[in-house]
């Protein structure tokens, strides 16, 4: 075969152009030993090189392709080129070394280039479809794939330019070795080609930047208008599925107080979807005698309910509570043991006519960022905040505010059956969320010795102490003794952690509860507390995880699940399920609600095993009797947005009283100043006992150390209501109360107390 157009290899006829995907020129081909190297026209494109016998045959015929993305690049001598793909192999040759040099920088970048659309080839199969994406879309995912593209040819060329600067340098060292003139004159000639090759690959790697920055100054005002749109519809779209959840939220809350508006009886309470079961909607009630299922959601406990119509009867009746048990000698007494649904739960009226107000909260504006981000990942009790952050209550005023509800446990303590007497229980411990919802302040840390009592005994037969036994880690002890049946004590070390977008906060230690006549005695511990929003957005509070509740005395057990909020949720926001069992695993109640609205309870008289759920497990079914109401929320008292959204009890607790503690939380004068709306003075009074705390804490360091010098046995801080006991049933030590504040309050004799404000 003849070749056309024999004779040396001219110019190439397309030069590199930064950017290109195109590179066209001679070369010359080994085709066999009898003809050897032939001359052939070579066309680089889009990571593909082909070969044409002349410019005139890319109309129709093409030789061969080879492409890049899997080819390997090598360079033999100074003019020839190896390209290796699979089984293919092309043996290239240039005229010149420049030449060869320009051919090899088309080649690896167009290499590059291949490799990258080969690995994009699933985002690029997207950008087909421009009906998925809008304009501005597509205008952005352009521009960023060419400076992408940009950048990996300055990489690529940036790596030449390396390689060949570390040939350069090899030439002139040899050029500095030299002795004979005639071979200077040679390697001299080789180092100016070796500078010709390094001025080609930096003028291609000065090109492509100019590029680059002529395109990101073109493009970086469009991107900040687009970033900018891009944040506003973000927020606004957070606003708007914010404002429809608790729409959502509202509606579903009125159309589940419906029935029981609508009858006036709590005959037809309701429940959250997917939790327990629902009464029937109005007519449906009476058309549909059937059972009816509800799925399970599918992070909930492996449980469906079924609401069993044992005795219509009873269903329909509106004066008989217990009536939907089929009348069961085991049921509740819904009468004697529970309030009347609408009713608000308060059995009796406080002796004492106590404050309904607090002062306003002023609007104070502060940069919460500006002392938050130094702060990511410390303990929370090691932050020196102000008090704007606070409300003008101590971490011990809420502790004590789990006795808000306390009569479900001067009912629990007059139930007869332990098992209903969980419920009512487990009703008590979800119930002392109910304050959180809307409280995202930070109580104020209680110094180390500082107390808080409450006495109701007159108004209600309860008396509530605690005290601030430990500042690092922050632990208070709390007991509560009432004349109605029942004793409950616990110890709660708070360990909380900031973790730039939300604050957790884990309660750690157990609560015990016993009863006087029955001598059951329960333990539990709390759930985590989520402040969410802590840099950007409305702050809100979520709870979630697990609670176990063991008697331990007839080891019948309650398990509640506090459902963790999303928005996007098809269940209620809130929501809490449990399972109350007897010792031998038996289910006999379901329990189901929020935790900041109400709890119900239902009856299983059946059970059995359902259908596999979304993680392969197999659920339980149970067939349940109708819900009863164990606990519902009080409602918040007028103006409460702007009290920090206290309850009545809240607003109580720091009113002054005579004859408290000298160490009483009332007397903190930071705090007292904060809740009159003296919020500088408040602040820096804070700074003043914090000072003095630190100035005792520095005393006893001091003195623990000259007693170990001495070999004296140096004793610390102890409490002075509270000393160390072994629990002995969960084993653990912590601080329990050893009695006599009472009896000091009665003679007002409060010599023992520190001064610590």
């Amino acid at each position: 075969m003849s070749d056309q157009g024999k004779g040396s290899a001219s110019t190439p006829a397309g030069a590199l152009a930064p950017g290109s995907d195109t590179y066209k020129g001679w070369l010359f081909k080994w085709t066999n030993y009898l003809k050897g190297y032939q001359r052939r026209w070579f066309v680089l494109s889009n990571g593909l090189l082909s070969y044409y016998r002349t410019q005139a045959e890319m109309a129709h015929t093409c030789r061969g392709t080879i492409n890049l993305a899997t080819a390997h690049i090598d360079t033999e001598d100074a003019c020839n080129i190896v390209l290796s793909s699979g089984g293919r192999t092309y043996h290239l040759k240039a005229s010149t070394e420049v030449e060869r040099q320009r051919w090899v920088t088309a080649l690896e970048l167009a290499k590059a280039k291949a490799i990258r659309m080969m690995n994009n080839q699933s985002d690029d199969s997207g950008d087909e479809e421009p009906t998925t994406q809008s304009d501005r879309s597509e205008g952005i995912q352009g521009t960023l794939k060419t400076l992408i593209s940009k950048l990996d040819d300055l990489s690529t060329c940036n790596d030449l330019i390396a390689k060949h600067g570390a040939a350069l340098q090899r030439s002139l060292s040899e050029l500095e070795t030299l002795r004979v003139p005639v071979e200077g004159g040679e390697k001299v000639k080789g180092v100016n080609e070796r500078a010709t090759l390094f001025r080609i690959t930096s003028n291609a790697m000065i090109n492509a930047c100019r590029d680059f920055l002529d395109l990101a100054e073109t493009h970086s005002r469009r991107w900040q208008r687009a970033l900018q749109y891009e944040r506003e519809q973000r927020i606004h779209l957070e606003e708007t599925i914010e404002q429809l959840a608790k729409q959502h939220n509202s509606l579903e809350r009125a159309w589940r107080e419906a029935p029981t508006l609508s009858t006036n009886t709590p005959s037809a309470p309701t429940t959250e979807k997917g939790g327990s079961e629902r009464q029937q909607k109005g007519e449906a009630s009476d058309e549909d005698e059937e059972t009816e299922y509800f799925d399970a959601m599918e992070d909930s406990p492996a449980f469906i309910t079924v609401t069993a119509t044992e005795n219509t009867q009873h269903r329909h009746s509106q004066s008989n509570l217990s009536g939907a048990s089929g009348g069961q000698t085991n049921d509740w007494n819904q009468e004697n043991v529970y309030p009347s649904c609408n009713d608000t739960g308060k059995e009796l009226q406080p002796l004492r006519r106590r404050r309904s107000h607090i002062p306003d909260k002023p609007n104070y504006s502060l940069n919460l960022w500006s002392i938050m981000k130094n702060c990511i990942g410390k303990e929370l009790s090691k932050i020196p905040m102000p008090v704007n952050f606070n409300e003008p209550l101590s971490m011990l005023q809420r502790l004590t505010e789990d006795l808000e509800y306390h009569e479900l446990l001067d009912k629990a303590a007059r139930c007869e059956s332990s098992l209903e007497q969980l419920c009512l229980v487990a009703a008590f411990s979800v119930s002392s969320y109910s304050t959180t919802v809307h409280r995202t302040a930070k109580p104020f840390n209680p110094l180390l010795g500082e107390t808080y009592e409450l006495d109701r005994l007159d108004d209600f037969g309860y008396r509530s102490l605690c005290e601030q036994v430990s500042h690092h880690p922050p632990a208070a002890s709390h007991h509560v003794i009432s004349q109605r049946g029942w004793t409950l004590w616990q110890e709660i070390t708070i360990a909380s952690k900031f973790r730039g977008k939300y604050l957790s906060i884990m309660p750690l230690g157990a609560i015990h509860l016993q009863f006087h006549s029955s001598g059951n005695h329960y333990v539990w511990r709390k759930v985590t507390s989520t402040v969410h929003n802590i840099i950007v957005g409305k702050l809100w509070i979520d709870q979630s995880g697990d609670i176990e509740i063991v008697n331990h005395r007839t080891k019948e057990t309650c398990q509640l699940k506090f459902s963790p909020y999303s928005y996007f949720s098809r269940e209620v926001p809130r929501k809490v399920t449990g399972v109350v069992s007897d010792s031998g695993g038996q289910a006999h109640y379901i329990l189901s609600g929020t935790w900041d609205d109400k709890i119900e309870s239902s009856k299983i008289v059946q059970s059995s095993k359902g259908g596999s759920g979304s993680e392969g497990k197999q659920k339980t079914v149970y067939q349940t009797l109708s819900p009863k109401l164990l606990w519902k929320k009080y409602p918040l008292p007028d103006n409460a947005e702007n009290m920090y959204f206290f309850s009545s009890l809240a607003l109580t607790l720091n009113e002054p009283e005579d004859g408290v503690g000298l160490t009483d939380s009332r007397q903190r004068p930071d705090q007292r100043l904060m809740e009159a709306g003296r919020w500088d003075e408040a602040n820096s009074e804070k700074q003043r006992l914090e000072e003095k705390q630190r100035a005792v804490r520095r005393r006893r360091e001091a003195e623990a150390t000259d007693a170990l010098d001495d070999g004296r046995e140096y004793e610390g801080f102890q409490p002075q209501w509270f000393h160390k006991r072994t629990n002995a049933i969960t084993g653990e030590t912590n601080f329990v109360y050893k009695g006599g504040y009472w009896e000091a309050k009665d003679s007002q004799d409060w010599s023992m107390c520190t001064e610590i404000f």
